[in-house]
């Protein structure tokens, strides 16, 4: 047995977990700021991690450097350190969405495209929600779910259990919404052939489990399939989804039409949500995480981009 599943295996109030506990009750305490102090706080923050953490800025630079060519290096530079501020300051308003009240932000968050849930709605179809890694994170949930009738989200288990606790609870306290983990995938396929809506962000580099590679940005990406294979099987509607911070300080949730004929081509499906991500990303390109490899999986052949 390795030494992570050993400690997976230890109750959640053992010795090994009190650092994460403390770190638990550290960010409780951030939650508790007012949101202008969490936004000056984050831009500070997010300038000192910029400097800070080498590696993530050189990912940052390289994701730029392949999708953004025609910015120069000071501005390559300037929107690495804006991306820096906007995920600080994402993280610090995730806190605020695990312990405070939201009800503030409903009303006042701008929604586009709610006839096209309601479209969805008129035919008696779940819809999977194609979101991406925006960096609101986990303060978009609720903002999404208040316009959703049964509101369910994929998620991965985080691989500390303390902090893995910490981010459900906070999630599963809005609207009532639904987890499904990759392993409850029949699970939420009868919640979607029910009429639930579950958001899925499959935007990311999956490694080993990358089925194919489609342009984004114009670098071929790896993207999986499972988007394809959950509509096909369930007969849910798809709808891409964005959410944004907007420069006042208020919140955006953009809906897509549905997208017809969804699951009969994983290639063009793939290049569906890529093409809605990056229209999204080029009116707000600092509001993407591009600190995660989303290029570490390459084609056979292909020039590596870290």
């Amino acid at each position: 047995m390795s030494r992570s599943t050993r400690k997976r295996n230890k109750p959640l109030w053992h010795p090994a977990y009190w650092p994460s506990w403390l770190i638990v009750f550290a960010l409780y305490l951030l939650s508790l700021l007012p949101m202008s102090a969490k936004q000056r706080f984050g831009r500070r923050l997010g300038c000192f991690l910029e400097r800070k953490l080498k590696s993530r800025s050189r990912v940052a630079h390289s994701n730029l450097s392949a999708c953004l060519p025609e910015l120069d290096d000071s501005a390559r530079q300037q929107l690495v350190q804006d991306n820096f501020v906007a995920c600080t300051r994402g993280f610090l308003e995730s806190t605020h969405a695990w312990w405070r009240d939201m009800s503030d932000y409903y009303d006042t968050t701008e929604m586009h495209g709610l006839e096209h849930l309601e479209a969805a709605r008129a035919q008696n179809r779940g819809v999977l929600l194609i979101g991406g890694h925006y960096s609101i994170f986990d303060f978009a949930l609720p903002l999404i779910a208040c316009k959703l009738d049964k509101p369910g989200y994929m998620y991965r288990p985080n691989n500390n259990p303390v902090i893995d606790r910490m981010i459900e609870n906070g999630r599963r306290r809005h609207f009532n919404i639904r987890p499904f983990s990759k392993r409850q995938l029949p699970r939420m396929m009868k919640f979607l052939k029910g009429g639930g809506q579950v958001w899925f962000a499959c935007d990311q580099d999956f490694g080993r489990n990358t089925e194919l590679f489609v342009p984004f940005f114009g670098v071929d990406a790896g993207c999986i399939t499972s988007p394809s294979y959950i509509a096909r099987e369930s007969g849910a509607a798809v709808i891409c989804v964005s959410h944004l911070r907007l420069p006042d300080g208020r919140y955006r949730v953009e809906f897509s039409p549905i997208q017809e004929d969804f699951g009969e081509d994983t290639t063009r499906d793939a290049e569906t949500w890529n093409r809605f991500i990056e229209s999204t990303i080029r009116e707000y390109p600092d509001q993407y995480l591009w600190l995660h490899k989303r290029f570490k999986s390459r084609p056979e052949g292909a020039e590596k981009v870290y």
